[in-house]
């Protein structure tokens, strides 16, 4: 392996399954992943810490055959983080630089997202992102990108990303109890969306839906970027439980039908046998079993419609749908979603990487996939050994949030 490579991790922490992704980068920036593993989650409760010991504990045992996969003493990772306390929230901010002849620089751009930020979101938040959807010089609006161009004036509307303090605080803890330290949190439907969309599809208009198995996330991107984030707390354990209850069985047997038997294309007038466990113990009709799967799946798409309408962006997405996560892995799941949301749809499959790549080509990695290419792009993460004596440090000149994170920081 060459030497000039540097590693990054991407670690997805959801509330079922703790999933990893190690990736080499290149000098010229090609990202070939090397290490890979899932496994079992605990002590998370709807995509929050319930405890530190669960998770943390989870990450160490996950870890280990990623690390020797690829070589690699994880030491940092970009880390996903989800529930309900994930939001955005549209501000604006404006500054005088100076003379029309100024030139704006990055301290300019720094200046003007902290005055969007600051007032308008709570002080209980951490800002996990700040999105300049515009700029605007002097009352001339629709600028992308106002570096190096001259003007009095400078405003911005933004989408500001932010969770919960303490949800982010603990998170942080569960990693660093394993060892691991966050270098920076992502929502894990953002994290998605980064392995499984194209320019193309962020530019005319497309939603990512990464189900997980306690919550439901959705993002969506026009113009080229986040234009909205919301979560809505149910997924497909939800669906494992319902089964469990109204069939009288075990969770295991459960998940057995949810798995072999459940389609996205339900045909409620069929109705065979369905039997699942050791010497086919148990048996059920499947009409029974499909009516429990539909009034949740009617409930979650739901809900996420909902969410779309209040961003009105309810069918008004060109490039339709993406579904991601474990719960995108039920049989024709897309069929029920184009259904209910009255969209194209389809599975996304993460894409930007090379190496063992094909092993985690599919919809439950496309968020490690992602944070693993996002941390790929960053310049903090700078770490070549391939067993590093000590933590990667980070650059000082380089800045995720800019002046923004430098005064959150003092809290």
């Amino acid at each position: 392996m060459d030497e000039s490579n540097r590693f990054v991790t991407g670690l997805d922490v959801g509330t079922e399954n703790v999933r990893a992704v190690i990736a080499t980068v290149s000098k010229n920036g090609e990202v070939a992943i090397v290490g890979y593993n899932e496994g079992k989650s605990s002590g998370m409760r709807k995509g929050i810490p319930a405890n530190l010991t669960g998770p943390a504990e989870a990450i160490d045992r996950m870890l280990g055959d990623a690390e020797r996969m690829g070589g690699y003493d994880v030491r940092s990772a970009y880390v996903s983080i989800n529930g309900s306390t994930v939001i955005s929230t549209h501000t604006e901010g404006m500054i005088a630089v100076g003379s029309v002849e100024h030139e704006i620089d990055g301290v300019d751009l720094d200046r003007v997202e902290d005055v969007a930020v600051s007032g308008r979101i709570p002080a209980n938040r951490d800002v996990l992102d700040v999105i300049p959807l515009e700029y605007a010089l002097d009352g001339q609006g629709g600028i992308k990108d106002p570096l190096g161009m001259a003007g009095a004036r400078l405003e911005i509307r933004a989408n500001v990303i932010s969770a919960l303090t303490p949800n982010c605080e603990n998170l942080k803890r569960a990693t660093m109890t394993a060892d691991v330290k966050a270098e920076r949190l992502v929502p894990s439907v953002v994290a998605a969306a980064k392995a499984v969309l194209t320019e193309r599809q962020k530019e005319n208009g497309v939603a990512v839906i990464d189900m997980g198995g306690a919550t439901t996330s959705v993002a969506v991107y026009e113009e080229g970027d986040l234009q909205y984030i919301g979560v809505v707390p149910a997924g497909s354990n939800n669906i494992t439980n319902d089964l469990a209850i109204v069939l009288a069985i075990e969770p295991e047997l459960a998940e057995e039908i949810k798995t072999r038997f459940v389609t996205g294309n339900f045909h409620s007038d069929k109705s065979i046998a369905i039997k699942v466990g050791k010497n086919n113990e148990h048996a059920f009709e499947r009409k029974e079993v499909e009516e429990v799967v539909e009034a949740r799946l009617e409930e979650i798409f739901s809900e996420i419609r909902k969410k779309l309408k209040a961003a009105k962006y309810d069918q008004r997405l060109p490039e339709g749908i993406i579904l991601t996560g474990g719960g995108a892995k039920m049989r024709d799941i897309e069929i029920f979603a184009k259904k209910a949301l009255e969209a194209s749809v389809k599975i996304g499959i993460p894409a930007g990487a090379g190496g063992v790549s094909e092993s985690v080509k599919k919809p439950e990695f496309a968020a490690a996939v992602g944070l693993a290419l996002m941390a790929a792009e960053s310049s903090e993460y700078t770490s070549t050994l391939s067993k590093p004596s000590k933590k990667p440090k980070k650059s000082s000149s380089a800045k995720p949030f800019g002046f923004i994170k430098k005064i959150f920081s003092k809290f």
